[in-house]
């Protein structure tokens, strides 16, 4: 599909289009059932990177951050989440298999497993009325695809210009948010402003153990395809046929 905005912006990495379906792709990475190891997050990248769909169902998501984060509802269950987020638990190192040395000392993203919890309370919890998800990289997707999500990749100039962009019709300074999540879960947040009349989009790839896998000046921007559209809509006419935004390019 052509994409005026995607040029304007010189997006290396694929835009990946997220879609629901009930139709099983006939190929794609994917991963085995029973794997709870998978990251979601880097078969994100994956995607992008290989040119290649992913998918995943209810009983092939990964780890229980990333079901939770492809909106398969609130797959943390009895998982210590809490612990692992914050300050760790000593007596949970044997359970966790392959994740025990992480549950040793905890990742101290939160200060205790109180606000671990207060975080994972906050989520936007929802269960996708469809039995897929569907990473699709941009040029992979035809006129019959109906995304309902699209996620950048963009460095720090990329990133400005679409933080611009998704306020540029509206002028509320309101149009971004920066949740701290998984680097997979920018998707949630990007379901729950798909539900809106005027959806925000979502800054991420906050997660500093998933930072590894993509360039360091890399984050990601996620928004529902509602907003995509109105930013592609809004391409001329827009800074991004000046003088000002052709000249900083040549630094890339």
């Amino acid at each position: 599909m052509n994409s005026e905005l995607i040029k304007a912006l010189k997006i290396k990495m694929q835009p990946i289009a997220i879609l629901l379906t009930d139709d099983k792709p006939e190929d794609g990475l994917h991963f085995k059932e029973g794997n709870i190891s998978g990251c979601v997050a880097s078969m994100l990248v994956s995607s992008s990177k290989k040119n290649r769909i992913a998918y995943f169902d209810r009983k092939t998501f990964g780890c229980p951050g990333g079901g939770t984060g492809l909106g398969f509802g609130d797959r943390y269950g009895k998982f210590p989440i809490d612990c692992l987020l914050s300050t760790g638990n000593k007596e949970m190192v044997a359970q966790m298999g392959p994740a025990g040395a992480l549950m040793l000392e905890g990742e101290r993203f939160y200060k205790s497993p109180e606000q671990a919890r207060k975080w994972v309370d906050s989520l936007p919890m929802t269960d996708v009325p469809a039995e897929f998800i569907v990473f699709k990289p941009w040029e992979l997707l035809t006129e019959k695809d109906k995304p309902e999500l699209l996620v950048f990749f963009a460095n720090a100039d990329q990133l400005s210009a679409l933080v611009v962009m998704a306020d540029y019709n509206r002028g509320t300074n309101q149009s971004v948010s920066a949740p701290f999540g998984a680097a997979c879960q920018p998707i949630l947040y990007g379901f729950a402003e798909a539900k809106k009349e005027n959806p925000s989009g979502v800054i991420g790839f906050f997660d500093i153990s998933k930072r590894s896998i993509v360039d360091r000046e890399i984050l990601s921007f996620t928004v529902p395809f509602k907003l995509y559209q109105e930013m592609e809509a809004s391409v001329e006419g827009s800074f991004l046929r000046m003088h000002i935004w052709e000249k900083l390019q040549e630094r890339q």
